[in-house]
């Protein structure tokens, strides 16, 4: 691989950079089979097309709704270039390219290489692979990672493989110079208030972007201001925008849901209408992500949606015992039915045909 010169955070466009601080919608974007389970690259452009065109603020690829064991199968590289040149291509406009990185050091250090390499702006870092690991060897870790590029934090929730991390990891892991974002997905209020914390006793609120992650409280965490007290300082922190496997469905209405959130925000008033919300969208998000079955159809009901709307030719996944679980299609219908205003169909089917030529 050609050398690529490290990545700061101050080396990124100014539209870039500032497009990620004022917060989007960034859908973890799937990958797409066909039904032989082999690499769909039409249906995977025309999905990037969507979400471009659907007014997302980026793309993050290589993620969990990517499915990891795209490294196992040769396709982490050939996903991400994939994605990056279609996105180019298709718009002008800046677009925050995020990356994951997994595993252990050296394997998440060549991921941020490689990523490094295509363009990318940051990398998601997962911790997963480091369960066990004491919080300086976790530490050392991050920092060898953010040696090569930017940083999005990523606290993953324990029932998929996260781990916990206590306030001091996170006022640590905040300190690191190149960190730009943090991932708030642990589905926990308390956990979530850690990485709050930890940022403000770093003095890291001006540089850490929170996105939010937490399916289970998605709106208000957008609506929801974080007042921490640390020391003789009291700092206000807010999730600017949603970097979510579950915005990889229904794009352009989670586009202008987040903006409507924002006005609210910025009126100061929160209408009892867009509190509602919260639960509208925890409903949906507890069928597509097959909560009843531990998430064990979390990707196949996002592809399930995908499939219906004729941007996936098929639900398939690389592990071919990974599929809908029973009554979550009844599931998807039910929501179809409920909430027809969160869907985002007529949008689809009016730009199908170029996004899929």
């Amino acid at each position: 691989m050609t050398s690529v010169a490290a990545l700061h955070w101050r080396d990124l466009p100014a539209s870039v950079l500032s497009l990620l601080r004022q917060g989007s919608v960034i859908p973890a974007h799937p990958l797409a089979l066909g039904p032989d389970r082999k690499f769909d690259e039409q249906s995977q452009r025309a999905i990037s097309r969507y979400y471009v065109d659907a007014g997302s603020g980026g793309l993050a690829v290589g993620v969990h709704s990517t499915q990891f064991a795209i490294r196992d199968v040769g396709l982490y590289r050939p996903v991400l270039e994939l994605a990056i040149e279609t996105a180019r291509e298709w718009t002008d406009r800046p677009l925050v390219m995020i990356a994951g990185a997994v595993g252990k050091t050296a394997q998440a250090v060549e991921e941020a290489r490689t990523a490094r390499s295509l363009g990318y702006h940051a990398v998601l870092l997962s911790l997963a692979a480091l369960k066990g690991a004491s919080e300086d060897e976790l530490i050392e870790h991050c920092t060898a990672v953010a040696k090569e590029m930017p940083l999005v934090g990523f606290y993953l929730q324990t029932a998929v493989g996260g781990i916990p991390l206590s306030r001091a990891f996170w006022a640590r892991f905040a300190a690191i110079d190149n960190v730009v974002a943090i991932k708030v997905a642990p589905f926990n209020r308390y956990r979530t208030l850690d990485v709050a914390v930890g940022i403000a006793q770093a003095h890291a609120e001006e540089r850490i972007t929170l996105y939010t992650g937490n399916d289970d409280h998605i709106v208000a965490d957008l609506l929801t201001p974080m007042v921490v007290r640390t020391g003789n300082r009291e700092v206000t922190l807010r999730f600017q925008g949603g970097l979510l496997g579950h915005w990889s469905v229904w794009t352009r209405g989670a586009v202008e849901m987040l903006e409507r959130l924002k006005l609210s925000v910025k009126a100061g008033a929160i209408p009892p209408e867009m509190l509602a919300l919260d639960s509208f969208v925890t409903d949906c998000n507890s069928v597509v992500f097959d909560v009843d079955h531990d998430f064990a159809g979390c990707i196949p009901g996002c592809h399930e949606i995908l499939r219906r709307q004729g941007l996936m030719n098929s639900i398939e996944c690389l592990d071919p015992h990974e599929t809908l679980s029973p009554g979550q299609s009844a599931g998807i219908d039910r929501l179809y039915a409920t909430y027809p205003e969160l869907n985002d169909d007529a949008f689809v089917a009016a730009n199908l045909e170029r996004w899929r030529n």
